[in-house]
């Protein structure tokens, strides 16, 4: 068995807030030059675009020096490089820092802001905007929050403490508490925690609940109810993909401004920002790992359904 090569540093700086592509050419490769497994690598770069970064010397090895566009295929070699970022229309809400020292960063993020670079939203992340206004290239997300869901997100500074921020989530030991609008139904009796099985397909935009052992635990509390609109204190135990969002929907309680459940509906033009999910991560709460320290965050954020659902019922920012 083969043992895995650790990458070495990488010799190109970020930009932007965001890191450069990384690549190691697989063993067992049929390719003669680095540039030829690229091409085939990268078929979605666009006609010309790798030998063009060739050309610019805009490919690099360990060393931080240009690869040769006729450089010999090495299995196992390290290669970097920046592509161009998607076009992506910025997302005009501020990322508001909730707490910062030398271990962490909590973020209250905006709605519409991915936490972290991917598919079509790269520089238009948390991650990447944080990296950028606050100085820190080493800054990454211990965990991730839907793109539409705003609130609370914790970053680590130092790389060798994020697996222990990361390990906080994973061991649940992190208490999550959310807050949703959604139409007020009294025949629904709250409190009650709903127990299900959800199952996230690749390449399926919404998640559905199946047979099977309950993979998903949510307590749902009342937090007030006017006007046909209800106000839910979400109390998540697991972590499942979209778990909120399914359970309220599965209730016949669906969060406004979902556009996936309960069906999915065409997406909306880019920059229309009039319509948000009205879910909001509201507290983290954790015992600081590295630390010892007790933590407890709330997001300064509110949902417009329910602070001003005039504005919300016009459509308007």
């Amino acid at each position: 068995m083969r043992r895995r090569t650790p990458a070495p540093p990488a010799p190109l700086p970020q930009r932007d807030g965001v890191d450069p592509v990384r690549v190691r050419l697989p063993f067992g490769g049929a390719w003669d030059t680095v540039r030829e497994h690229l091409v085939h690598r990268l078929t979605g770069a666009g006609p010309g675009m790798v030998e063009a970064m060739f050309e610019a010397g805009q490919v690099v090895g360990a060393d931080g020096r240009a690869v040769a566009p006729d450089a010999p295929y090495e299995p196992g070699m390290f290669v970097w490089f920046h592509r161009d970022p998607p076009a992506e229309v910025p997302v005009p809400f501020p990322v508001e820092v909730v707490h910062r020292d030398e271990h962490i960063v909590v973020a209250d993020k905006p709605h519409f802001l991915a936490t972290t670079p991917r598919g079509a939203h790269v520089t238009q992340t948390a991650l990447a905007r944080l990296r950028h206004e606050l100085g820190i290239p080493t800054l990454t997300a211990a965990h991730r929050l839907d793109r539409l869901t705003a609130g609370l997100v914790l970053f680590t500074v130092r790389p060798e403490e994020r697996g222990a921020y990361q390990a906080l989530f994973r061991d649940r030991a992190v208490r999550k508490e959310y807050e949703a609008v959604a139409p007020y139904d009294p025949s629904l009796a709250l409190p009650l925690t709903v127990r299900s099985r959800i199952l996230k397909e690749r390449g399926v935009p919404a998640a559905r609940e199946v047979e099977g052992e309950p993979n998903a635990v949510t307590r749902v509390e009342s937090a007030g109810h006017r006007d046909g609109l209800g106000r839910y204190r979400l109390v998540p135990e697991t972590g499942q993909t979209h778990q909120l969002r399914v359970h309220l929907s599965a209730l016949g309680v669906p969060i406004l401004g979902d556009p996936l459940y309960p069906l999915v509906t065409p997406p909306v033009p880019a920059g229309d920002f009039r319509r948000p999910l009205q879910l909001l991560a509201r507290r983290l709460e954790f015992t600081d790992p590295v630390t010892g320290a007790e933590h407890s965050f709330t997001s300064g954020r509110t949902l417009r359904a329910w602070a001003s659902p005039r504005e919300w019922t016009a459509g308007t920012r």
